[in-house]
Order: C-alpha cells, then sequence, then structure tokens
C-alpha cells in the first residue's frame, strides 16, 4: 500500500484519486478551493466535477497544501498545464525529502515553450519525474470504463513503480522511457483535435476527419524527431491512442471547443462556454514558436492558430490545407528519427 497525494480535484484529479483508493492505497485529494474539499468531506462527490460519482470513502479531501504536502511522498499532479510552474515552485518549499512525481498535464509551457518535464524539473528539483499519458477521458474512468494509459520516466524502475501502483482491474498502465515523446503526443494532440472539432461542425464527414487526424500524427511524429523522441512512441498509447480519443469524441474539450468555433462561436466565447480548460487553445501557441524556430512544418497546427488569434474563419482553414502543395506522406525527418535519443534532455 502506498500514500499518495492527488493536487488538483478537477475531472482527471477527482477520476485519479478513486483509481488510486480503488487499488487500496490511502490517497489524499487537494482542492485549491475549501468548497469543493469540504463538499467531498461531507458528501462523498465532488460537486463542480464528476458530480454524479461517489469517491472512495477513503479520500481524505483537503484544501491546505502543506497538509496535502506531508500526507505522502508520492505526488500526482492533476492541475492545468499553465497552472503546473506555480503549483510545482510551492510544493518545491514544502519538500522535505526526494519525491515521485507523476504529472497528469498534456501541454507546454506557453510563456516559455518549454515541456512540462523541464518546468518540474526547474520548479521542483527533488522531484522524480514520470508522466502518465494516453486515451482517457476522465469520465469514464470514473464510471470503471476499462481503459489503458502509459506511464514515462527515463529511470525504468520509477516508471514500474507507477505501474504496479496504479494499474487496476479496469485502469491498464504500460510504461515507457520516451518522456519526450510521450509529452509530445499528448500535448500536440490537444491542438489538432480542435480541427478534428471544427471539421465535425463542419459536417465534412468521416474521410476528412481521418485525414485530418493522420496528417496530425505526421505532424506530431515530425516535431518528435526534432526534440528527439522516438517515432515508435506515437503508434502507442500516447501517440495514435490519445488522437482517436480526442478527435472522435464529445467528451473532449478541445474536439466541443473546435465544434463551438465552426458553429460561429468566437474562440473567447467557445472557451467562456466550454467551461474549462481545453488545453489546445494554449498549446498551439507555444507550437507555433516550436515550428517556426525548428523550421518543422505544422500546417494544421498553424491553422488552428490563425483561427484562434488570427480572426480566420474555419472553411478558409480547411480550404488553405487542401489547397497546400502536394508532398510525399513520410517526410524524410521521421525516416530518419529512429536512431533519438529516448529521455531527451532532463
Amino acid at each position: 500500500m502506498a500514500h499518495i497525494t492527488v493536487f488538483g480535484a478537477g475531472s482527471w484529479g477527482t477520476a485519479m484519486a478513486n483509481v488510486a483508493a480503488g487499488a487500496g492505497h490511502d490517497v489524499c485529494l487537494w482542492s485549491r478551493r475549501s468548497r469543493i474539499s469540504r463538499a467531498i468531506a461531507a458528501t462523498g462527490r465532488n460537486p463542480d466535477y464528476l458530480r454524479e460519482i461517489d469517491l472512495a470513502p477513503s479520500i481524505y479531501a483537503t484544501s491546505s497544501i502543506a497538509e496535502a504536502a506531508v500526507f505522502a511522498d508520492r505526488w500526482i499532479l492533476a492541475v492545468p498545464s499553465q497552472a503546473l510552474r506555480g503549483l510545482a515552485e510551492k510544493l518545491n518549499q514544502l519538500a522535505s525529502t526526494r519525491i515521485r512525481i507523476c504529472n497528469l498535464a498534456k501541454g507546454l509551457e506557453i510563456t516559455t515553450g518549454k515541456p512540462l518535464s523541464q518546468v518540474c524539473h526547474e520548479s521542483l528539483p527533488r522531484g522524480v519525474y514520470s508522466t502518465l499519458s494516453g486515451p482517457s477521458h476522465a469520465e469514464e474512468v470514473a464510471l470503471g470504463r476499462p481503459t489503458a494509459v502509459v506511464v514515462a520516466s527515463c529511470l525504468s524502475e520509477e516508471a514500474f513503480e507507477w505501474q504496479v501502483i496504479l494499474s487496476g482491474q479496469n485502469f491498464r498502465v504500460y510504461t515507457s522511457d520516451d518522456v519526450t515523446g510521450v509529452e509530445i503526443g499528448g500535448a500536440v494532440k490537444n491542438v489538432i483535435a480542435i480541427a478534428a472539432g471544427m471539421a465535425g461542425g463542419m459536417e465534412m464527414g468521416d474521410n476528412t476527419l481521418a485525414a485530418l487526424v493522420s496528417r496530425g500524427l505526421a505532424e506530431i511524429m515530425r516535431l518528435g524527431a526534432h526534440l528527439g523522441a522516438h517515432p515508435i512512441t506515437f503508434a502507442g498509447l500516447a501517440g495514435v491512442g490519445d488522437l482517436m480519443a480526442t478527435c472522435y469524441s464529445e467528451l473532449s474539450r478541445n474536439y466541443r471547443l473546435g465544434r463551438a468555433i465552426a458553429g460561429g462561436d468566437s474562440p473567447e466565447e467557445a472557451m467562456e462556454h466550454l467551461g474549462q480548460v481545453a488545453e489546445g487553445y494554449y498549446t498551439v501557441r507555444a507550437l507555433k514558436e516550436h515550428a517556426e524556430r525548428y523550421g518543422v512544418d505544422m500546417p494544421i497546427s498553424m491553422a488552428v492558430y490563425r483561427v484562434l488569434y488570427e480572426q480566420m474563419e474555419p472553411s478558409a482553414m480547411l480550404e488553405e490545407l487542401l489547397l497546400r502543395e502536394p508532398k510525399p506522406e513520410v517526410s524524410p525527418e521521421i525516416k530518419w528519427a529512429f536512431g533519438g535519443k529516448p529521455c531527451g534532455d532532463g
């Protein structure tokens, strides 16, 4: 039995707290809002997220970050990617021993363009870092529907320990040493899902959606190749798997954001109506800088950026993509990338 603190009581943090408690571990669930922690303690349910789900009675809820920090030396970070550095800096002041970290956020830090592993290494240097990703809607995880994910760490024994801790009857965890690949797959797929939502909102059909997803995967592989990821990672749960779940489902916030924009909402209105964080809205800003800095061809991501931040119409986005110069399906950088370094920097 392990002691685990989950920082962040949104949908994903709440679902993962239930997964860990269901596997027999002592779990503390931290919320920055005391109203939520009090409600969980009183009713066994989160009043704002996954409201119909009964949480394991063994989950201890608190809004005291100091209390949550000392509860365990294994921390699951389940906050939006743009809030990760701020939380990690606070936790670094409370970490008295070496901490095992499993990050659930998917994205890039937009102010620096850095991957979340680097953000954690800088702001919580005593943490031993792992990241968990894959096709995993929080709503379905909370309902106990069979789910498979991948946990990646540069230390194989660390990934294995998280695998053992979090695996359950309906939650299957695989391991990887490709932190860079798992993080890039989890970040870029949210941007592709916005494009998929726009296509769905314009009723473009299955052919168009399949083309967007396939070519979106090519963009993920090209960027991953430049950053040292292994292309095979993108054929797995953090690549194709997460793309399928995110680009084809109304449970996906990024997909719903794209549909709302195609339906006539401005990006700002669509984000407000969504009521939750759609990571792709922010990640695409960092992707634009990466694509320009490394000379990586990412036309779908750049088109999404133009819709979100430069007032391009979704219909014009699709027309622009279709009228691009014909190219080979597999670009050279993907072919030579099979010699990439699994862990990247850090």
